[in-house]
């Protein structure tokens, strides 16, 4: 059965840039009713009057406010019928440098902020009796290791994990609720900067992962994989010994990608604004 987004009331988290931004302007553009929030209050703004759409300042680590923006969301646009977990911070570290209140804070936007509004929305969709859709933009890093990411490696694992268990919970209890996690190859925002792309493994647009939503919300299935090809690579390696897999990496660029990146002078402003240098 496909489901067409207009009419729906769709909130995106991490909405005010990036694959949230491009994924609200698709959806507005299919007459969804969209709402972003982001914690850029400033730039939340100004998206949301380019787009037309609603918009939002949250904190997605904090769950009163995550309650709170959906309160607002439902007050404004009804009650709410996908919840689109995007917000996401990748800073670079090698793991005995890392400030341990940088290991918490990707840990807290990445991961427990996916568990929190989940558990928010499904309570306020059993209440109401009724279904939905959750989306969690989780990452290929969520199947590929990258060095100098091992936090952020281990926070799109968990997603991974949480989306595709929710997918079971919810089939076994028979509730209409859709899980689909999103694994998207390195995307060409700021989360990328410094990445110089070497080896086969090309970046993607963030108006490319938008089409991977969109097309999840058309035909739901519990995951996408951005570009396609991810997802056959992906499921090979799973079947591989670990040397292979290390061979694979190194032949698509990513042995030192990350490491070499983090020296990079274009990823200093990225790690400052999100907090990667630590207190």
């Amino acid at each position: 059965m496909t489901r067409a987004p207009a009419g729906r009331v769709i909130v995106i988290t991490g909405g005010a840039r990036g694959i949230g931004a491009s994924t609200a302007r698709l959806l507005a553009s299919r007459r969804a009713k969209v709402a972003i929030g982001d914690l850029d209050t400033d730039l939340v703004a100004r998206t949301a009057s380019e787009l037309g759409i609603q918009g939002f300042g949250v904190d997605v680590t904090d769950a009163d406010a995550f309650a709170a923006f959906l309160d607002d969301v439902t007050a404004a646009l009804g009650p709410i019928d996908v919840l689109i977990n995007n917000a996401g911070i990748m800073p670079l570290h090698r793991i005995d440098e890392e400030p341990d209140d940088v290991t918490r804070r990707i840990v807290e936007v990445n991961q427990m902020a996916v568990i929190r509004g989940t558990r928010e929305i499904v309570r306020r969709w059993k209440a109401e009796g009724r279904g939905g859709h959750i989306i969690n933009v989780s990452s290929a890093a969520g199947r590929v290791p990258i060095a100098g990411a091992s936090t952020y490696v281990a926070s799109k694992h968990a997603v991974s994990g949480f989306s595709n268990s929710l997918h079971i919970e919810f089939q076994a209890d028979g509730l209409p609720i859709d899980v689909t996690a999103v694994h998207p190859a390195m995307v060409s925002t700021e989360l990328s900067a410094g990445f110089a792309h070497k080896g086969a493994a090309k970046p993607v647009t963030p108006e490319q992962v938008a089409d991977g939503i969109l097309s999840a919300l058309v035909r739901p299935r519990p995951d996408v994989y951005v570009p396609r090809s991810l997802g056959v690579a992906v499921r090979t390696g799973g079947l591989i010994p670990r040397r292979v897999g290390e061979w694979l990496n190194r032949v698509l660029g990513g042995e030192r990608a990350a490491l070499d990146a983090m020296e990079s002078p274009e990823r200093r402003s990225y790690e400052e604004r999100v907090g990667g240098q630590g207190t």
